[in-house]
């Protein structure tokens, strides 16, 4: 064994010896709501790459974003720091002057639900375009199609939603309404790596789809995202945003992939200029690490495990809440028809009329040590963030403010274990009942 490999295997070691799992204790470790599983291969691929002191993307980013698209349905991917990273990439994508008469210019409207996470908005607004909020559909928690199609106006240019807690959309239908319309999909799958509908992944529908790598999603690497395509043509737009807005796609430590590297006329630069410092838009510096690419490496190869223990653990927990009648006091998430989720969390929206305080319900499970979120932003436009920004509502929103008032959700993440699910669904039982009197 040679000394590398040497190091590797004891950082391993190191890792197994570390992080062993602690017993679980009822009532006294908390189950958070969202985690990540990581092994010792985690780690030795973690080691592996520093050791080759190559700390901007390389070789694992390389391999990531080669077998990524394999694992997503997708032909391209371009991987960047996190997922609302990716999803300014995929927006600010669609705005390229080489898009020409196609390109999202600022003031179009572009459809999106306001329950859900601010970084699903924010391109939007932060490229100079109107956000138009529709609601959503109280039980899958996700974009009211027949809303969204009466919003589109001549001034509408494209549709980015997310597949909310990794239950898909309607994609099918707003696929359509977009073909129809002449409009751009991005899906936001930041929290449904996996998910089908129609026996078709998510995010291989739109024109673009985005990824994270968060510690709380399906696969991590940190922080991490990635954007996805099956477009060369939107790919290499994408890139040129992520890397400083050069028009050059050489990789980094790599001159003149194209042939012709001092024989570009671009602009109003003379001939020749170097291509390598040419830049054909305002872009960003939004690379990987190599070191966070391995961690996406080693944890690609378990995305199917985790997918399926999400889906158990969402299925247990359904089962137990409805066998201790919970179900008379919130609304459980059910499943887009025809779709196969990839659950991020469980959602529960308390029943009207209830005695239930939401509040008071999150802070005794909280007490109980059962971990609790919010779905994200609520009702976005109610945020400070949104004050002064210019957006349409269409229509009063009353789903989402329901969401905003009386919804919060629960783990499934792969960490849970079915002791734990028992005793979350106990305390969540006693709560309620206590809460109701």
């Amino acid at each position: 064994m040679n000394l590398r490999e040497n190091i590797v295997e004891s950082a391993g070691n190191f890792f197994e010896d570390a992080h062993e799992q602690k017993e679980f204790v009822p009532g006294q470790t908390y189950i958070p709501p969202t985690g990540k599983v990581l092994d010792r291969a985690d780690c030795e691929a973690l080691v592996d790459a520093s050791l080759d002191m190559w700390l901007t993307a390389g070789r694992y980013a390389d391999e990531f974003e080669r077998e990524l698209p394999k694992k997503f349905g997708t032909k391209l991917s371009r991987l960047t720091v996190s997922g609302s990273a990716a999803n300014l990439l995929a927006f600010t994508t669609l705005t390229s002057s080489k898009l020409g008469a196609n390109r999202i210019a600022p003031g179009s409207e572009v459809i999106t639900v306001a329950a859900g996470f601010p970084t699903t908005v924010a391109p939007i607004v932060q490229n100079g375009c109107v956000p138009v909020f529709v609601d959503i559909d109280q039980y899958t928690h996700n974009v009211n199609v027949d809303q969204l199609a009466d919003a589109i106006t001549p001034k509408t240019k494209a549709v980015m939603v997310a597949h909310s807690l990794g239950n898909p959309f309607e994609v099918t239908k707003v696929k359509a309404l977009c073909e129809n319309h002449n409009l751009y999909l991005i899906e936001d799958c930041c929290d449904a790596f996996g998910a089908k509908i129609n026996g078709q992944g998510v995010g291989t529908f739109g024109d673009l789809a985005t990824l994270s790598f968060y510690p709380a999603h399906h696969i991590t690497m940190g922080e991490g995202g990635a954007v996805l395509t099956d477009s060369l043509r939107l790919a290499r737009i994408c890139e040129s945003y992520r890397d400083w807005g050069r028009d050059c796609y050489c990789k980094p430590g790599m001159d003149n992939t194209c042939g012709r590297r001092f024989d570009w006329q671009l602009g109003d630069l003379p001939h020749g200029y170097d291509h390598k410092y040419t830049y054909s838009h305002l872009g960003y510096n939004l690379k990987v690490s190599d070191m966070q690419a391995a961690l996406g490496v080693s944890q690609l190869k378990k995305i199917d495990y985790f997918i399926a223990r999400r889906n158990a653990n969402f299925d247990s927990l359904k089962r137990k809440l409805i066998s201790k009648g919970l179900d008379d006091f919130y609304h459980l998430p059910q499943a887009t028809e025809g779709s196969e989720p990839s659950w991020f969390g469980f959602l529960l929206t308390i029943k009207d009329p209830t005695k239930l305080s939401r509040r008071d319900v999150i802070s005794d499970l909280e007490a109980k040590k059962v971990g609790t979120r919010l779905l994200f932003g609520g009702n976005l436009i109610k945020q400070p963030a949104f004050k002064g920004v210019n957006f349409r509502a269409h229509g009063d929103l009353a789903v989402t403010d329901k969401v905003m008032n009386d919804s919060f959700w629960i783990g499934v993440w792969p960490g849970i274990t079915e002791e734990m699910i028992d005793y979350m669904v106990d305390s969540l039982a006693s709560v309620t009942q206590e809460n109701a009197k």
